[in-house]
């Protein structure tokens, strides 16, 4: 359960995109309709599987914008795993993503009709407009806490050091794109065991996300993710 959990966060929290819209976010940006399609690789650089994200519907109130997302995940084989939606909240300053938003609503259903008590709790991951090389970043944290039939399980997942490394040029299936580097550590800890990763995200104004890569303390890739299709 902790490696299907820790997964579907990964896959969620690094690729939320859309087209730009004015006095909202340069980088995760909204309009309905738009879509985006990633592919994950893993170390060898094969294709492990698919995530599809569509903008079903975009609002602005008071100066704040909500979008929602839906997305569906596919394995290598094309076969879907898991689809749901979640919600994100800009402002001018930029965006602001609430981990408990994130969890995909279909996997909660599934696990409260299990008699699966869950507690999610944490900071917000804060992504302003005034990106610039050396900048750094607020750190972020999720918990979240399980219950059945008297047995609990907590998880954690801190995400820190988060810099702006450097400009890059990236390309992919998708195109070429001029991308701010950035870089974080994530600890998750559960059943005793605490796992630290090296994310590295390359952002490009107005798309998002380009890729992603996982590395092991050591230096080992663990996972890639790109940007294979888009439509905005």
């Amino acid at each position: 359960m902790r490696k299907i959990i820790l997964s579907i966060l990964l896959v969620v929290l690094v690729t939320l995109n859309s087209k730009a819209q004015e006095g909202c976010s340069k980088y995760y940006p909204m309009k309905e309709g738009s879509s985006f399609q990633y592919t994950m690789y893993n170390k060898k650089g094969n294709a492990e599987g698919i995530t599809d994200y569509t903008i079903s519907k975009v609002s602005t109130e008071s100066g704040t914008t909500a979008a929602t997302f839906d997305f569906k995940f596919t394995d290598k084989k094309g076969k879907e795993l898991f689809n749901s939606d979640y919600q994100i909240i800009c402002s001018e300053d930029g965006i602001k993503i609430d981990y408990a938003s994130l969890f995909p609503t279909q996997m909660m259903q599934q696990y409260k009709k299990m008699g699966l008590e869950m507690d999610i709790s944490g900071t917000d991951i804060q992504l302003p407009n005034d990106l610039s090389v050396g900048k750094i970043l607020e750190d972020a944290n999720l918990s979240i806490a399980m219950n059945m039939s008297g047995i609990t399980m907590n998880i954690s997942v801190d995400q820190t050091n988060r810099k702006v490394e450097k400009t890059e040029r990236i390309t992919t299936p998708a195109g070429t794109f001029e991308c701010y580097l950035i870089t974080e550590t994530n600890t998750s800890k559960a059943m005793g065991t605490t796992k630290e990763t090296l994310n590295k995200l390359w952002l490009a104004e107005g798309v998002g996300m380009i890729k992603q890569e996982t590395y092991k303390k050591n230096g080992n890739l663990i996972t890639r993710m790109e940007l294979t299709a888009y439509s905005k």
